[in-house]
C-alpha cells in the first residue's frame, strides 16, 4: 500500500548564473531552427527545378523536414508553452508531450526486473545504430525481434532507465511495452505519495508517420488503460508477493494525443504495484548490472546514481560531419587530378562565406592543395576534439558554422547569389547539419560532463 507522507524536506532553490557559454548555446540552438527550415526549402527548390529527373531530392526534403527542421521547431515552441514540471505525461526528445504516466512501483531495481522477467516480459535493447537498423529490417521483413528497442521518452528531464516489451505474434510492429524511470530521491507524487518508480505502458498497434514530425514511428492504441491493466495483471499473476493499490483520480481523465499524434484515452487512475516482498532472481541481478547508455538530456534532476553514458548520437553525427567537411576538399582535388569528371561542379570547395574557392579546379594546383590540407588539419582536429567531448571545440565549430550560414544568407538576400547544388548548397548543408547536431541538449550536456564522467566514456563503445 502506498503510504501518505505528511511532511517533506524543504526545497532549496538554486539560481542559475548568467554565463557567456550558456548564452552562446541558447543563441546557437535558436538560430539552428530557422537555418534547418531554410535548408528544407533549398532542398525542395532544387527538387522542383529538376522535376522528376532527381526524385531523390524529394526524399531528401522529407528527411530534412521530418528529422531536422520540424523537431527543432517543436523544441523551440514547446520550450515556451509546455510545463517543465511533473504533469503525469512524458515528453519526447522533440519536446512534445508523450505517453501518459500510468503506473507506479515500489521496490528496488532488481525486484522490478524480477517481476517483469517472471511475468514473461523481455527487456528491450538500448537504442543504438545496430538495434535501430535491426528493427527497421525486422519490420520490413516481418521478422521477430523480441528485444526491439523503444524510442526514448523523457521524465524528470532524462530518458527512461530501461524498458520491457512483449512481442505479439512475432510481429515487431505490434507489441506491449512499458518504460521505467527511477524517481529522484525525496521526490513525492502530487498528494504526498512516495513511490520508487514511475512507468508508462502503451500498446504498439502499427508502424506509421508521426502527425507532428512526419517521422516513421510506432502508432499506439488509444485505450492506454487497457495496456496499463494488462501490465498489472501479468505481474500480479506471476507472483503472490506482488501487492496492488490504486490512486483513484490521480489525474483528470482525458482525451489527448501523444508526441506521434496518436489519440490517448485514460481514466486518470494510477495503480501502485508493491514489489518489496519479491525475492530477487539471479537473472534479474544480471539485468541490473547492465549499464544504461542513454545520452544525457536537458535535465539533471534524476537523483539516480551516475552511470557511464554513450557518446550521444548528435555528438557522433556532428563530429562525423565536421570530419567529412574537412576531408571533402582534398578528395575533390585528388579526384579531379585523376580524371573524375563532374566533381568540380559539386561546389564543396568553398570558403565559409559561400563563394567558390576556385571557379574550376586544375589538377593538383599547389594553392588549392595547400588550402585543402589546411582545412583538413583545422576541421579534422576540431572534429576529433568534438568526438572526445571538448566544449571549446564544440563552441568553436558552431561559431564558424553559424558565421558561414549567416554570410551565405546575406549573399543570397543582398547580392542575389543563387544557392544551388552546383555552387555551395552542399557546403551550406554541412554547416547547418553541424549547427543543428552540436547545439542539441544532449551534445551540450555531454561536452559539459565533469572530467571524471568524461573519462568513463572512453570505455563505452560508440
Amino acid at each position: 500500500m502506498a503510504h501518505r507522507v505528511t511532511a517533506s524536506a524543504p526545497v532549496t532553490r538554486t539560481l542559475r548564473r548568467w554565463s557567456i557559454s550558456g548564452t552562446l548555446d541558447n543563441l546557437f540552438f535558436v538560430l539552428a531552427g530557422p537555418a534547418a527550415l531554410w535548408l528544407a526549402y533549398l532542398v525542395l527548390s532544387q527538387g522542383l527545378q529538376s522535376g522528376w529527373t532527381r526524385a531523390w531530392f524529394y526524399v531528401l526534403f522529407w528527411l530534412v523536414l521530418a528529422y531536422i527542421a520540424l523537431p527543432r521547431l517543436h523544441r523551440l515552441l514547446t520550450f515556451i508553452y509546455v510545463p517543465d514540471y511533473f504533469i503525469g505525461r512524458t515528453r519526447t526528445s522533440d519536446g512534445l508531450l508523450g505517453d501518459p504516466v500510468n503506473l507506479a512501483f515500489l521496490g528496488h531495481e532488481a525486484q522490478v526486473h524480477t517481476a517483469l522477467l517472471t511475468a514473461g516480459w523481455t527487456r528491450a535493447d538500448d537504442v543504438s545504430l545496430r538495434s535501430a537498423w535491426r528493427i527497421v529490417w525486422s519490420t520490413v521483413l516481418r521478422r521477430s525481434y523480441h528485444r526491439a528497442p523503444v524510442s526514448p521518452l523523457l521524465l524528470f528531464g532524462r530518458h527512461q532507465d530501461f524498458a520491457y516489451q512483449q512481442e505479439v505474434l512475432g510481429n515487431p510492429s505490434r507489441r506491449h511495452h512499458v518504460r521505467f524511470w527511477r524517481c529522484p530521491d525525496g521526490w513525492l507524487l502530487p498528494g504526498g505519495h512516495r513511490v520508487d518508480w514511475l512507468a508508462a505502458g502503451t500498446y504498439d498497434r502499427a508502424v506509421g508517420l508521426s502527425l507532428f514530425t512526419l517521422q516513421i514511428t510506432h502508432k499506439i492504441d488509444e485505450n492506454t488503460d487497457v495496456e496499463r491493466d494488462h501490465i498489472v495483471a501479468t505481474v500480479r499473476a506471476a507472483g503472490a508477493a506482488v501487492q496492488l493499490s490504486v490512486l483513484e483520480n490521480f489525474a483528470t481523465g482525458y482525451h489527448s494525443r501523444n508526441g506521434g499524434g496518436d489519440a490517448i484515452n485514460t481514466d486518470g487512475d494510477l495503480p501502485v504495484v508493491d514489489l518489496r516482498a519479491v525475492r530477487v532472481t539471479a537473472r534479474a541481478t544480471e539485468e541490473v548490472a547492465v549499464p544504461v547508455p542513454t545520452p544525457l538530456s536537458s535535465g539533471d534532476s534524476s537523483g539516480a546514481p551516475d552511470k557511464p553514458v554513450r557518446r550521444p548520437a548528435p555528438t557522433v553525427f556532428g563530429g562525423a560531419v565536421v570530419l567529412l567537411r574537412a576531408v571533402t576538399p582534398l578528395l575533390v582535388i585528388l579526384g579531379t587530378s585523376v580524371g573524375w569528371s563532374g566533381l568540380e561542379d559539386l561546389g564543396v570547395l568553398t570558403t565559409r562565406g559561400g563563394s567558390t574557392l576556385a571557379p574550376r579546379l586544375e589538377p593538383m594546383q599547389d594553392t588549392y592543395l595547400v588550402a585543402a590540407l589546411v582545412i583538413l588539419a583545422f576541421d579534422g582536429a576540431l572534429g576529433l576534439l568534438v568526438l572526445l567531448g571538448s566544449e571549446l571545440a564544440r563552441t568553436t565549430i558552431m561559431g564558424l558554422s553559424t558565421a558561414s550560414v549567416i554570410l551565405s544568407a546575406a549573399n543570397q538576400l543582398h547580392a542575389g547569389e543563387a544557392i544551388e547544388l552546383a555552387t555551395n548548397l552542399l557546403a551550406l548543408s554541412l554547416d547547418i547539419l553541424i549547427l543543428v547536431a552540436l547545439s542539441s541538449p544532449t551534445a551540450r550536456n555531454f561536452a559539459r560532463q565533469p572530467r571524471d564522467r568524461k573519462a568513463s566514456r572512453v570505455a563505452v563503445a560508440l
